[in-house]
């Protein structure tokens, strides 16, 4: 079969990220991901298949290329990647290609919003332009869902059957991640995906899947189960060296909700690293949780080239952090950044508002706390309620819906505000704190100090800095 893998054109957002499908362009300092997702389908079924693969939205690639594309490749199936955020845009950019290439195919949606997906949504999302919606792993199924007449024993998939929608069984998971290929990077453009200061070509590397905490907005549970599958250390760095040797790739973003959870896992991998001949010549990030942390991995990774550690903290009042069930409390996140500044590790901080709760006396919290910490880096989410989320329910009950739930992001979210600030105060709250925050004379002396006055590194930091300035600006 010819199966044509695809991020259409657009805007762009993390499309293979189920969790957070980030709008970059309204984001502060993120940079585009690798299309892993696509990569791992290539790599599966090229064995068997002839396979085509492109990020039009990263390459700003026109409809009209996509088109000739599609003409030359005649695919028999097209695999969109897609996000809450742009389902309804992909959805008819599908259709336009339809009508404009005379073509026909088979149509398969990915994306994190399918997963078990209720009737109400399906209704909102059937414009009569896809055939199977996958909302689970879709490197787990993509081929069965090439190669098998009948789907209905594949996992985590909705079926257009006549004028109706079967889903299948959506509580199992692949266990042997090891087993999966790494990711066709020779199909991707590996120059697209880039390390944010200094603009070098930087690959996605997933170490594991799932997430056993209990958070309220995310997904990760829903999706990919709360049961940590883990990569083995061998096999990761097994990917590391072959992008290191075959494609010249020397950042790394290490792809994990719970990357540090397993002290002696990460021990492990920074082990091997230290070991190779890589020791000294790569450079990572990674996310983590505010707890568990230790000052033990801290230092491991620090040694081997851990150049920014994220951590998901976001909110500086202890009642939203138990109510949003982060696991975690104010005084847990101010001991993980004490502690990841004594080591020597850059920090991106990720704060959140506009839980239904919230008063502005609970932002002001927040607020407090983010200069308080003082990160390198920060970002500030508006709570966006994903169908599937237990949080989508709570804004449902709580009355604060829009009505407009798909087609948002973190920056542009589908609530009415929180049921004492509205949403026009929120985005207003929002912009003041960036503005505020990175436009301080000291942290703007602390980031040229930290990249060493290198030219290269300060235009891509005031490339950034005038786009937090074009967003705080604009309108909305």
């Amino acid at each position: 079969m010819n199966v044509f893998l695809m991020y259409p054109c657009g805007d762009m957002f993390q499309r293979g990220e189920d969790r957070c499908q980030s709008n970059i362009k309204s984001s502060t300092s993120t940079s585009m991901r690798a299309c892993n997702d696509l990569g791992y389908m290539a790599a599966i079924l090229r064995d068997n298949h002839s396979v085509f693969l492109r990020d039009y939205q990263t390459e700003g690639a026109s409809f009209d290329e996509l088109c000739e594309d599609v003409c030359k490749f005649m695919p028999e199936m097209v695999v969109v990647s897609t996000t809450n955020a742009t389902v309804f845009n992909d959805m008819d950019q599908i259709a336009s290609l339809k009508e404009k290439t005379g073509l026909s195919f088979t149509v398969v949606f990915k994306g994190a919003i399918f997963f078990d997906a209720e009737k109400d949504l399906i209704s909102q999302l059937d414009k009569g332009v896809v055939d199977i919606f996958v909302g689970g792993e879709i490197d787990w199924v993509i081929k069965d869902i090439v190669e098998k007449e009948d789907l209905h024993s594949v996992p985590g998939i909705i079926i257009k059957e006549g004028d109706t929608w079967v889903k299948t069984k959506c509580d199992c998971w692949n266990v042997d991640l090891d087993a999966i290929p790494f990711p066709a990077r020779d199909l991707m453009n590996n120059a697209l995906y880039t390390r944010p200061d200094t603009g070098e070509p930087m690959a996605t590397i997933q170490t594991a899947r799932g997430c056993p905490s209990n958070c309220i907005y995310c997904l990760t549970p829903t999706i990919s189960g709360k049961a940590v599958r883990t990569r083995s250390p061998e096999n990761v760095f097994a990917e590391i060296q072959e992008c290191y040797d075959t494609y010249g790739i020397k950042n790394f973003f290490f792809k994990a909700d719970t990357f540090t959870i397993n002290k002696n896992w990460v021990l492990s991998l920074c082990n091997m690293i230290k070991n190779s001949n890589l020791d000294g010549k790569i450079a990572y990030t990674v996310n983590s949780r505010v707890k568990p942390i230790s000052e033990e991995v801290l230092v491991a990774l620090k040694e081997t080239g851990c150049f920014t550690i994220a951590y998901g903290i976001e909110s500086g009042s202890d009642e939203t952090m138990k109510l949003i069930k982060k696991g975690a409390t104010v005084e847990d996140a101010r001991n993980a950044i004490a502690l990841t500044k004594k080591v020597g590790i850059p920090i991106f901080g990720f704060f959140m508002i506009g839980f239904p709760w919230e008063t502005e006396a609970h932002i002001k919290e927040t607020e407090k706390l983010i200069f308080e910490l003082d990160c390198d880096f920060m970002e500030l989410h508006i709570a966006l309620p994903y169908y599937g989320s237990r949080f989508y329910e709570m804004c449902k009950s709580e009355g604060v819906l829009s009505g407009e739930e798909l087609g948002t992001d973190y920056f542009h979210a589908g609530t009415t505000g929180t049921k004492y600030v509205p949403m026009k105060r929120l985005l207003g709250i929002r912009k003041r704190i960036l503005l505020k925050y990175h436009c301080r004379p000291s942290y703007i002396f602390h980031k040229m100090k930290a990249c060493h006055f290198s030219p290269k590194i300060i235009g891509n930091y005031v490339k950034f800095g005038l786009r937090l300035v074009k967003n705080a600006l604009a309108k909305g």
